[in-house]
């Protein structure tokens, strides 16, 4: 049985991986140590694009907090509000302590609406 050419392209997606390794502050070595990889099939995956195993991807994506849906869902499901792309926009620029405000707030909304429920 002939192999179907491989349709997706993950070198987006490596590059997602790379950058939010490097914000973590890790390098190659250590992110391969910590899920039991070879670091040169890190950097293939990377800056090549080569498609890692699912359960590579799945370490990948938990360890480095990588969020595969932009990657793996169709944009036309992902329409959004102005208000939420101008919240969105807000957030990117918050720092680590303002998203733990933020978090709270949100958890307090959900909270504040679960009440309201009963």
């Amino acid at each position: 049985m002939c192999k179907k050419e491989d349709k997706y392209d993950f070198r987006a997606l490596g590059l997602a991986i790379k950058e939010a390794r490097k914000k973590q502050g890790l390098t190659r070595e250590q992110v391969g140590a910590m899920i039991e990889i070879d670091p040169r099939y890190l950097t293939n995956i990377e800056n090549k694009g080569q498609h890692p195993s699912l359960q590579v991807l799945y370490d990948l994506v938990s360890l480095l907090n990588v969020s595969v849906d932009e990657f793996f869902l169709p944009a036309s499901s992902q329409v959004k509000s102005t208000k939420r792309r101008q919240l969105e926009n807000k957030i990117d620029n918050f720092t680590d302590a303002d998203l733990v405000i933020m978090e709270s707030v949100a958890d307090g909304i959900v909270k504040s609406k679960e009440v309201g429920e009963m």
